[in-house]
């Protein structure tokens, strides 16, 4: 089976190849819009397509099929600021060409999920990717409407802590 076979796609490869296709739409001047789902993103500083780009390479950084794009998105939203629009700028030329080498015109032209990582797998160690990912940690993770999709139920604390409410409860040993 060749790699654009659509036998046999797994979900992650039929999403991946998705969100490439085009499932953000980039609508006129500063705006992303999602056309499966009710929510936009606009853009002030950086440009549409880039803003794409950073949403894409969250999707590609921390892979999660039930996290909507709308939670990448609030968690890239932070990149959209004039002191870091040149940052945003260069490590996009550096993503894209990245990319070139690797065949395809551009990141986002990468179709298939593999194809993208191979080109984050070249640029990990650059400071535009650590930058990146390290903010996704905090930008994703930190949003409380994420956490039931991982079954987090938040701080214990202020409810009398994890003992009573489900430490133990280990139904699969």
């Amino acid at each position: 089976m060749t790699k654009h076979d659509l036998r046999g796609l797994t979900r992650r490869q039929l999403l991946s190849r998705g969100m490439a296709a085009g499932t953000l739409a980039i609508t006129g001047a500063g705006f992303i819009a999602a056309p499966n789902a009710a929510w936009a993103l606009e853009v002030a500083v950086i440009s549409p397509e880039q803003m794409a780009t950073l949403l894409q390479m969250a999707r590609d950084i921390y892979p999660h099929d039930k996290v909507p794009d709308q939670y990448y998105a609030v968690a890239v939203k932070g990149y959209d600021a004039e002191d870091r629009k040149d940052m945003v700028a260069a490590g996009i030329a550096e993503l894209d060409s990245a990319a070139k080498a690797m065949g395809h015109a551009s990141y986002l032209a990468a179709g298939w999920e593999e194809d993208r990582v191979k080109v984050l797998q070249s640029i990990e160690t650059g400071p535009f990717f650590q930058t990146v990912r390290s903010g996704l940690v905090t930008g994703l993770y930190n949003q409380k409407e994420v956490w039931p999709i991982f079954g987090y139920q938040g701080e214990s604390f202020s409810q009398g802590g994890y003992i009573e409410r489900g430490f133990n409860d280990i139904y699969w040993l």
